[in-house]
């Protein structure tokens, strides 16, 4: 029964997908034939290829398309989404299982469009949503820069999607609804500065996949840009990333956001989960004028509607108390008795983001698995916090973490222990 209420759901989504396609207008699309003919000595030109590395870097490109003490860009890991696991590709240049018969205008048709060599549609666990802004000529560095890889054969494994998302004709209605191809448009009226950081944000650094909320469908909803979300199945949650009135980094300067992207830690927190594998494997390797340009652009994102106050059955004062108890024992000697940490060593706990997220599961997560931020060329040896899983049940990490939610000048809400339960044995990552 589930299985035909959901292809009829499909049904209905196909039919309001073709209407919403052929009232569509045209979609503009820059040409890469303005590029005129790629040569191979022109994709051997060692300033473009490296260009290209430094691109690659931007987009994180090996953080999905590796696997740890694999070749780097052979693909092995498995995307987690809630329909199913979806592969990351092998993008070395080997012949038979990577791009190695892959032309150019393959490759821009994957990163613009969202299309195989075949025409065939790719699952959108492949970020083209925001890769489809790239340039052309960056899209052209970057190919250059993977086809000067090391060719590695190794196959890339079938998606393991549940039905009916494992039929890709699906994707017509998904696509018709969520995805149009579009180049980035610099805005005349922002600076050269901030158009950098739009389109680094928006386009190759594709920040918007996981620092924005996703709905039944796996697609993020117009007006949620960069106003956090749960990352799907990997149980972290990305915050927003105002740093305006009640946005996420309220009250994070130009510096405090150049600081985390390039050293993993700054005043105002550190990089934990998912975000600190981006720091280690791609932002610290930024120039600084990028850095710069992202911060910029980050410090226009609109302010927020203000969080309504969180309502709760249980007795909070009571709770919080408790609570502060178990702090006081296991988190005042580093994180402080008033929450500010130690500048440099121990992230402040009082107004971080990690802390106050909706959800509770960012600091639940790092009580039970520890905090391990990123080994970087600004902090090579970074101050971590051990787990606490074998030393607190259930009952008190919900205590504690309620505790760090509520105290100081924190107002979230408190967490339970079967909130505590669900994440116990959840991976790392």
């Amino acid at each position: 029964m589930k299985r035909i209420l959901i292809a009829a759901a499909l049904l209905l989504l196909l039919v309001v997908a073709g209407l919403a396609m052929w009232m569509r207008t045209g979609t503009e699309s820059p040409s890469v034939a303005a590029l005129g003919a790629v040569s191979g000595e022109a994709l051997r030109d060692p300033a473009l290829v490296a260009r290209g590395g430094y691109l690659a870097r931007l987009g994180s490109c090996a953080g999905c398309h590796s696997v740890r003490g694999g070749p780097a860009f052979a693909g092995g890991w498995a995307v987690p989404t809630p329909f199913g696991s979806v592969p990351a590709p092998n993008l070395t240049p080997d012949p038979e299982t990577g791009l190695g018969h892959w032309s150019f205008a393959d490759f821009w048709r994957a990163l613009h469009h969202g299309r195989g060599p075949d025409g065939k549609l790719l699952y959108p666990a492949f970020p083209y949503t925001s890769y489809t802004r790239v340039t052309p000529q960056d899209a052209l560095a970057m190919y250059a820069y993977l086809r000067s890889l090391p060719a590695v054969r190794q196959e890339t494994p079938a998606a393991k999607l549940e039905f009916p998302y494992n039929l890709r004709s699906t994707l017509l209605a998904w696509r018709a609804l969520y995805f149009r191809p579009g180049a980035f448009r610099p805005d005349a009226k922002q600076s050269e500065e901030w158009n950098r950081g739009a389109y680094l944000v928006e386009g190759l650094g594709h920040c918007n996949e996981c620092h924005a909320r996703r709905n039944a469908w796996g697609a993020t909803p117009r007006g949620t840009v960069l106003a956090g979300g749960e990352i799907p199945r990997q149980d972290w949650y990305a915050p927003d990333l105002s740093t305006r009135q009640n946005g996420g980094l309220q009250g994070w300067t130009a510096q405090d956001v150049v600081d985390l992207l390039k050293n993993g830690q700054s005043a105002r927190g550190a990089a934990f989960g998912p975000m600190a594998d981006v720091v280690r494997d791609s932002t610290q390797y930024m120039a600084d004028a990028d850095l710069h340009a992202v911060a910029t652009y980050l410090a226009t994102l609109p302010p927020r509607a203000p969080r309504p106050a969180p309502h709760s059955a249980f007795d909070v004062k009571r709770i919080a108390a408790a609570g502060e108890k178990v702090y006081r024992k296991h988190c005042a000697d580093c994180h402080g008795a008033d929450g500010r940490g130690v500048a440099g060593v121990y992230p402040p706990l009082d107004g971080n983001s990690a802390v106050t997220e909706p959800t509770g599961i960012n600091a639940v997560r790092t009580v039970l698995l520890g905090g391990f931020p990123p080994v970087t060329a600004g902090n090579p040896r970074p101050y971590s916090m051990p787990p606490y899983a074998q030393q607190l049940d259930d009952g008190d990490v919900a205590l504690v973490v309620s505790y760090i939610r509520q105290a100081w000048t924190n107002k979230a809400s408190i967490v339970r222990p079967e909130q505590v339960g669900k994440y116990r044995h959840t991976p790392i990552d």
